[in-house]
């Protein structure tokens, strides 16, 4: 019979290994023994639409991404974050994982399990928001803050997105500054508007609308405003000529925020 183990499992074989006979046991050994029984964290080399990228998954799930083209880079990246050894999967990578980076999808990845441990809760909280954003569509760093409850905390959700151990699978390419242009990531500027454009999202489009002080796209008929790229960029930009500088005079102008994207907490 195969006796399943689970993270809670690891951490106490852990330090069972520890205490063996009161000696030093070498530095390798807990890894090499997790790794005998399948509960190390294994990676795989992959394509991505920003080039080859590192995958690790262990037992609490992704646990870290990198874009090198070095196994030996990657496996030294992943100790100092970490903290443990990382070994090559022996076998190909799951489908789920192959779809998120061939398609960016968004389902595959919220229905993935990470490992965000060494993240702080508002770390945590920041990227689990920023997991809900669709694909081709974007949000500002204003909007994470508001919606996991801390509104004053724009300048740390910057940072936290900045230290997402698993982008692409956690899309931070999705947020965009408060100005609405498209701002830094982790894997380069470029890189980000390469993703946004294989999403749709068109960023030339977005930094024009930013550039002319567009922040929000009114719909006429529902008399609804929305972040410019509510739904799909292209259908809104032609349809919904309205357009707002500020959340202020959208609700002036008697209009209520859009309720899929959701941008105001409340129309006053």
């Amino acid at each position: 019979m195969k006796i399943r183990q689970t993270p809670d499992d690891t951490m106490a074989l852990a330090r069972a290994l520890r205490r063996l006979g009161g000696g030093k046991a070498p530095a390798s050994l807990a890894s090499s023994v997790l790794r005998r029984i399948g509960l190390a964290d294994t990676y795989w080399k992959l394509p991505s639409p920003v080039g080859t990228v590192f995958v690790a998954r262990g037992p609490r799930g992704i646990s870290f991404v990198l874009r090198t083209e070095s196994a030996a880079r990657f496996e030294r990246a992943f100790r100092l974050r970490h903290g443990r050894a990382v070994f090559p999967s022996p076998s190909p990578a799951p489908r789920e994982i192959r779809a998120v980076l061939r398609r960016l999808d968004s389902g595959a990845a919220r229905g993935a399990r990470f490992d965000l441990s060494g993240l702080s809760e508002f770390e945590q909280a920041v990227l689990r928001k920023a997991l809900e954003i669709p694909r081709g569509e974007v949000r500002p760093y204003g909007w994470i803050a508001r919606e996991i409850g801390r509104p004053e905390a724009v300048r740390a959700v910057g940072s936290a997105l900045g230290h997402n151990p698993v982008p692409l699978f956690i899309p931070c390419h999705r947020v965009v500054r408060s100005d609405g242009t498209i701002g830094d990531y982790v894997f380069g500027r470029s890189a980000k508007r390469t993703l946004l454009e294989k999403e749709g999202a068109q960023p030339r489009t977005i930094e024009r609308l930013a550039a002319s002080g567009t922040r929000y796209l009114g719909n006429e008929a529902g008399h609804y405003f929305c972040f410019p790229t509510c739904g799909g960029i292209e259908s809104l930009v032609h349809d919904n000529l309205v357009r707002f500088r500020s959340v202020r005079a959208a609700v002036a102008a008697g209009y209520h925020p859009c309720e899929q994207c959701r941008p105001a907490a409340v129309a006053s």
